[in-house]
């Protein structure tokens, strides 16, 4: 399971797009979710490469994260 906390540490440092106040208290979300840009998908994808045990356990990764081009060549996680 270290190899999802990293993935989800990575995208959270990689997508720190909400404005910062000079409080630790969390900003209200606005009705639109951050968006995963390109270059996040392709690293949290290499990420998943070098923490897998094989490629079957690679492929089963990159799946449940959302990481794999649907039909229309999108991830789920950027649509």
């Amino acid at each position: 399971m270290s190899g999802a906390l990293e993935i989800r540490k990575l995208l959270w440092q990689e997508d720190d797009t909400l404005p910062r106040q000079g409080t630790d208290i969390p900003t209200q979300r606005s009705g639109e979710p951050a968006r995963i840009s390109a270059d996040q998908v392709r690293r949290a994808r290499l990420a998943v490469a070098r923490n897998a045990h094989d490629a079957e356990d690679c492929r089963q990764l990159l799946d449940m994260l959302g990481l794999v081009p649907g039909e229309d060549g999108i991830p789920p996680v950027r649509r």
